[in-house]
């Protein structure tokens, strides 16, 4: 018994098109989504600067003995084995790798080096400094679109003597120096979204303690 061929149907045909169609797109869609996420590294990737308290960690291909895990001290340097006080802060993690290259060529063959921030805070400038009546005051980096509310989350909230209300934001410009007022009570208990600022690097929030 023979089988009998199948016969397509015109609809067949325009829903196989259709299909074979939505296949095409789905893999360019891919492919550019590939492109994007490893073919072109984002700013942040590249252009990041190492700051004072960074934490890095310094791998040295096959030297497990010449692999450490440091700070960034508050002078801006670094000191790791056979390496000792090198300037970090300003140079990204690739120039810096390049460096320790450099240093460690003069003992080893071929070193190779790779340096990954773990804790990032950033230089100086690029930096949000919380002080006051905060759980956790201090410095943190920036980051891309950061909101006043980004940063109370990270320095865990007021503490139960801030005067949330009378908390100002000092910013740089090319002006000079301003001062604006902000309502981190408003914010934090109303959702006031108002209050909610948008950062930019170097900001000072200070938060000062209520009057008994």
């Amino acid at each position: 018994m023979t089988s009998a061929s199948r016969t397509v149907s015109p609809v067949d045909g325009v829903i196989g098109a259709f299909l074979a169609a939505i296949r095409r797109l789905t893999l360019l869609v891919l492919v550019l989504g590939g492109a994007s996420a490893f073919g072109q590294p984002s700013s942040a990737t590249t252009d990041y600067q190492i700051g004072p308290g960074d934490q890095l960690n310094i791998f040295v291909w096959r030297q497990d003995e010449l692999s450490a895990s440091v700070p960034v001290r508050p002078d801006g340097k670094i000191s790791t084995p056979l390496v000792e006080d090198m300037v970090a802060v300003g140079k990204t993690p690739t120039e810096l790798a390049r460096d320790i290259e450099e240093v460690l060529s003069e003992y080893i063959r071929s070193p190779e080096v790779t340096v990954i921030v773990q804790g990032f805070v950033g230089t100086f400038g690029a930096q949000i400094r919380v002080l006051g009546e905060v759980v956790n005051p201090g410095s943190i980096a920036y980051r891309e679109r950061m909101t006043l509310l980004d940063v109370l989350l990270e320095v865990g909230g007021l503490t139960q003597f801030a005067a949330g209300n009378r908390a100002k934001l000092v910013r740089s410009t090319e002006e000079g120096t301003e001062e604006q007022r902000v309502r981190l009570d408003r914010l934090l208990r109303r959702g006031d979204l108002k209050e909610n600022v948008v950062m930019q690097p170097g900001d000072v929030v200070i938060v000062p303690q209520a009057i008994f």
